[in-house]
């Protein structure tokens, strides 16, 4: 049985595990010997503590002998994002200047979901400081996309992204302000939710009153994700913004009748985002799979108009508040496009803030008004397939030359402007085999609703269940 356990999806490894059909000890050791044989080619994992998850899987089966209740996440492996903050174990950020670094605490995520059951493997690769959609760093270096290795994970949470899809971990952690866990999950054909800001609270030390940048899960399924925001989501009393729904609510059955739900398709975001060709060749057809669900499918968009400024506004000026002392004690250490950011930041004026802020609040109001007409709103996950792993950023979208690192996440950016639950699902394959997934995006808190429409479709397609094909070390 244990060499098929790291194939088998969260919620039914959960399961067994609960019925002891499988021992923790047993699913931990499965997922440590596909890491060996499959991360060498992939690179997701770049820090593994196999003695430790060894030891916390003893100590779950145990728990389980006793008869004690055990959690939602009971036993099941998970190799947390390199930005979160692991007691005893090294965070990097992807910078060489904390290459070294070892936290004396958890991150609150990381904490939550360690009470949850989870069990610690180590940690997942990210670009420098989780700045851009495509995984590498001076540190450890490129991870690769398991269903084409020349080409890119995504990122930020690529690492996590293709830890899932090439079956070293069941479920991971991710984190997203401009599409870091909604583009990898598109990259890899697995599933990402970007929830609804203060769904899963921020880890108190950040900006408590951003919401832009919100932590959120994956995994290789529909319901796999919704397991893992049950075990992250619920208020936290650091946290300002953090919503008093407690993640039980969302630890249900998914299965919903779609019929009747109104649906927007926006292929280009109202021009602001036009997506190649062959990404609007992979998602068009996935249309008719809605409509013979029952819904009613119409060519709609909410008015973006400054939602592109405002995103760059916000984000540079974040930048420049959380790593400007960076670039002013080493500026030699950081990535160019890091600087860029940075400086970026740092040319805003008082009157370049009021103006973003005030189009942020008129963007969420308009945004409600458009959903007064839809239930669901339906975009590309990303304007492109997945890219050249050799490549900092795609150099053209849709034709046009791309100017920044930036520019070619625009489909996943605008939408976080918004405030609203996002989620990525796995759409399908362009000709030369690379996934592409289809954003399913709903009105603000309506983070189940997102969930049980993706479900839906995910069951009707499968296009989820097509794993990739590695060679093994």
């Amino acid at each position: 049985m244990s060499d098929a356990l790291h194939e088998l999806d969260a919620t039914d490894l959960a399961a067994r595990l609960r019925r002891r059909e499988v021992s923790a000890r047993e699913v931990v050791q499965a997922h440590l010997d596909r890491i060996e044989q499959i991360n060498p080619a992939v690179n997701a994992i770049v820090t593994l503590d196999p003695e430790g998850a060894l030891a916390a899987a003893a100590r779950a089966d145990e728990r389980l002998v006793r008869g004690a209740a055990v959690p939602p996440l009971h036993g099941l492996p998970i190799a947390f994002k390199d930005t979160r903050l692991t007691r005893g174990m090294r965070t990097t950020h992807g910078s060489p200047l904390f290459a070294d670094h070892i936290p004396d605490d958890d991150d609150l995520l990381v904490d939550r979901l360690q009470q949850a059951g989870a069990i610690r493997l180590g940690k997942t690769n990210v670009p420098e400081f989780a700045a851009g959609s495509h995984t590498f760093n001076a540190v450890f270096g490129t991870t690769r996309n398991p269903y084409d290795l020349t080409r890119s994970a995504g990122g930020s949470s690529g690492g996590a992204a293709a830890a899932l899809a090439a079956g070293l971990q069941p479920l991971a952690d991710g984190s997203d302000m401009g599409g870091s866990l909604r583009n990898p999950a598109s990259f890899c054909n697995v599933v990402g939710l970007r929830p609804t800001p203060g769904r899963v609270p921020s880890p108190p030390g950040s900006d408590l009153w951003d919401t832009l940048s919100v932590p959120g899960p994956m995994g290789r399924t529909v319901a796999d994700a919704a397991l893992l925001l049950s075990a992250m989501a619920g208020p936290d009393p650091r946290c300002p913004l953090s919503l008093e729904t407690p993640g039980a609510a969302f630890r249900v059955p998914l299965d919903r009748d779609l019929r009747g739900l109104r649906i927007a398709w926006a292929p280009d975001l109202g021009g602001y985002a036009p997506a190649d060709p062959e990404v609007l060749a992979v998602l068009e057809p996935q249309l008719r799979v809605l409509e013979e669900l029952g819904c009613r499918v119409d060519t709609a968009c909410p008015d973006l108009a400054g939602a592109d400024e405002t995103f760059r506004t916000l984000r540079a000026h974040g930048f420049d508040l959380v790593l400007g002392g960076l670039l002013d004690s080493d500026p030699q250490a950081l990535k160019p496009s890091i600087v860029w950011n940075i400086e970026q930041g740092r040319r805003l004026t008082v009157a370049d803030l009021h103006t973003a802020t005030t189009t942020h609040s008129r963007l969420y109001l308009s945004t409600l008004e458009f959903f007064s007409g839809y239930d669901l709103l339906l975009s590309p996950v990303c304007q492109v397939a997945p890219f050249d792993a050799e490549l900092e950023y795609p150099r053209k979208v849709a034709g046009r030359p791309t100017d920044s690192y930036l520019d070619w996440m625009r489909s996943a950016y605008l939408i976080s402007v918004l405030g609203v639950p996002a989620l990525s699902v796995p759409a399908g394959f362009t000709p030369g085999g690379l996934p592409v997934g289809l954003q399913f995006i709903g009105p603000p808190r309506a983070d189940l609703a997102v969930l049980q429409a993706g479900h839906a479709y995910e069951s009707a397609t499968l296009h989820g269940r097509r794993r990739p094909d590695l060679p093994t070390a």
